[in-house]
């Protein structure tokens, strides 16, 4: 869109601009620039525009951009030409991510690049490789209290090492995900060793006050992340006889971004990320971008101006590059971060389907899909070129950020559901023998998340020290029941590394001080490759686990209703332990019916049900990823205990 106060004050800007710049090969960078500068600008002013130094900041950040452009690898840049043609293109069914700790999986980078062949033998072609930024020793919540933005952690290597494996990825047509920890920096950061120093220009990087007053004001409606180990928003600094605003830990200092260098730092970081090689960039901890007096400082509407305006930047100099928002929220909140578009996502193309994953949890636990079924329904459709980033475990805990009233929906009491909950998979209820533990235990409200790698969760741990192979079975079976739906459902599905062998809770990371405190360690596992390597023993765990999930992958690329357009239907069945839907692709007429059974006994569905859906109307149906008819008696289809099926009519 054209409009003369913006765009005069783009002629401006070009018109300072070094010659030497704009005398280079900037074609596409320009018109990219002018298509986008309307929004820029009314996003920047919409933040900044009352203050006085408005159209400096906004030289600076032109500055920014086009200086980024030109460091852009030229591989890159012809990438973003493919990527505009082709808009949709991750919302392919071909794409399935792992995330992973470089430490844990392989040691280092150089190690992860040895191990390349590991994720094209499972079909992984997308890998979230955790922060690998520079962080002090000790205190840096596993890589997101950042030292430096620009610096990869020596541990696990350097440039060279990063450079070595994007050609590697490359080759395989593999997709590289790199955190950016966009909300905070460790307290030992250049920018907050300035602030500490006395430095007002560093100071107003950071929300720092004298005394209580303010920070007292902030408190009142601030909820606490983690308070049992770090109690309160603010941290008295003895070096600066100030209070800092630290949300997550006392050590990781929050940013103020109604500061707009602050802003322009983090556009420079980014894009400098995106010129290294990252396909996908995770922006962690979005949700608390902006914070107000009075409010609970999540969710702000600021917050999400910063993200249309990162994404917009971030349009112009490298477009083929994607945002994923790690904001877990409620529903209604999750389904903003992708923008307001009716169609483009104008936020972040991604985001973590935290709500589909909790429910899941649930079901596990309780046998049943009730409320799967009903908390399913109040999550939104997303927009049409964004989608969701479906997982089971991940590197974080398990939170039960389920709405009170879906609960009562489902004739469940919430505090006593929570509490159940909490006690299964903590192993504490009879019969449960999951090995988790609870995380971030609130005195106040006996509010607790949980900890665990997928398979201590679903009881393999403890079967394994039984020595009961009937548990194990099931715990197996668990284990790819959970993965089938996160395969099927409509978006990327994201595995965390270990899983794909079952690998179990680590209690080593009781003997290192600076983790101890912190259960979320267990399953952050260093893996164990004798382990792994008993993926090719016949019957072993490791086999039955990854040669089926091998599986699962190859066929899901197969199936063009797994693609990501809203080509999902929720079927209300008849069955309370059940939870179906339809996948489709419209164009084709390819339907696929998802069915799983939750409980550990065989369950049935009437197949005039099904019939009414457009299956078992004509001939044999076949479960396309065990290639067999499923069982059928009495008209009705019979699912076994802990079963899936993914039904072709």
């Amino acid at each position: 869109m054209y409009e003369q106060v913006s765009h005069s004050l783009l002629n401006e800007i070009l018109n300072k601009m070094d010659k030497n710049l704009c005398e280079q090969d900037l074609r596409y960078f320009f018109t990219r620039l002018g298509a986008n500068f309307y929004a820029i600008h009314n996003l920047f002013q919409r933040l900044y525009g009352h203050r006085s130094d408005f159209n400096d900041q906004m030289f600076k950040l032109v500055e920014t951009l086009t200086q980024k452009y030109l460091e852009r690898p030229s591989e890159l840049k012809t990438k973003d030409l493919q990527r505009e043609d082709n808009h949709s293109w991750f919302l392919h069914q071909n794409w399935v991510g792992m995330a992973l700790y470089t430490e844990g999986f392989a040691g280092s980078l150089k190690g992860v690049t040895k191990r390349v062949n590991y994720f094209d033998e499972l079909g992984i072609n997308l890998i979230h490789i955790m922060p690998i930024l520079d962080c002090p020793e000790g205190k840096n919540d596993g890589g997101y209290a950042v030292r430096n933005f620009c610096k990869i952690d020596p541990k696990i290597g350097d440039f060279d090492d990063l450079d070595q494996l994007v050609k590697q990825l490359q080759k395989r047509d593999i997709l590289l995900t790199l955190d950016v920890v966009v909300n905070h920096t460790s307290d030992t950061h250049r920018w907050a060793r300035k602030a500490i120093s006395g430095d007002k220009t560093y100071q107003d990087y950071y929300y720092i006050f004298p005394d209580r007053d303010i920070p007292d004001m902030f408190e009142a409606t601030m909820p606490e992340i983690f308070p049992e180990t770090a109690p309160g928003n603010f941290t008295w600094n003895e070096e600066m006889q100030q209070w800092v605003m630290t949300v997550f830990n006392d050590y990781q200092w929050d940013l103020n971004y109604s500061n707009p260098s602050v802003f322009i730092e983090m556009v420079d970081i980014i894009l400098f990320w995106a010129n290294k090689g990252a396909d996908i960039l995770r922006l962690d901890a979005v949700a608390f971008l902006w914070k107000k007096i009075g409010r609970t400082c999540q969710n702000e509407r600021e917050a999400h101006l910063i993200l249309q305006l990162l994404k917009d930047c971030c349009q112009v100099t490298a477009p083929g590059v994607l945002f994923i928002a790690e904001a877990i929220v409620a529903p209604v909140e999750i389904i903003k971060y992708f923008g307001e578009d009716a169609i483009n996502a104008r936020e972040c193309e991604i985001a973590y389907n935290a709500t589909y994953m909790a429910l899941l949890w649930d079901a596990i636990a309780t046998k049943n899909t009730k409320l799967l079924n009903r908390g399913i329904q109040s999550l939104p459709d997303k927009l049409e070129r964004s989608t969701w980033l479906n997982y089971a475990r991940c590197h974080d805990d398990i939170g039960l950020g389920f709405d009170d009233s879906d609960i009562r929906f489902v004739e469940y009491e919430p505090y006593a559901h929570r509490k159940f909950l909490l006690d299964y998979f903590s192993g504490k209820y009879e019969g449960s023998l999951s090995t988790g533990q609870l995380f971030g235990y609130n005195e106040k409200n006996q509010d607790a998340r949980i900890s665990g790698t997928m398979a201590s969760l679903v009881g393999l741990e403890k079967a394994f020290e039984l020595n009961n192979q009937k548990q194990i079975d099931k715990a197996i079976k668990r284990i790819l029941l959970l993965h089938s739906f996160i395969m099927s459902f409509g978006g990327i599905p994201l595995l965390y590394y270990g899983d794909e062998v079952g690998t179990i809770n680590d209690y080593s990371y009781q003997d290192d001080d600076a983790k101890a405190s912190d259960n979320r360690w267990m399953h952050r596992p260093v893996l164990d490759w004798n382990k792994v390597d008993q993926r090719i023993r016949n019957s072993s765990v490791e086999q039955i686990i990854f040669d089926n999930l091998k599986q699962m992958i190859a066929v899901r690329k197969e199936l063009s209703a797994f693609s990501d357009f809203n080509n999902r239907e929720i079927l209300d069945v008849s069955n309370e332990h059940m939870f179906a839907f339809i996948r489709m692709n419209l164009t084709t007429d390819e339907r696929v019916l998802i069915i799983g059974n939750f409980d550990e006994t065989p369950q049935h569905l009437d197949l005039n049900e099904l019939r009414a859906k457009g299956f078992f109307q004509y001939g044999q149906v076949i479960d396309l990823f065990s290639n067999k008819s499923p069982a059928i008696f009495h008209e009705e289809l019979v699912v076994p205990p802990l079963h899936f099926y993914w039904l072709a009519a």
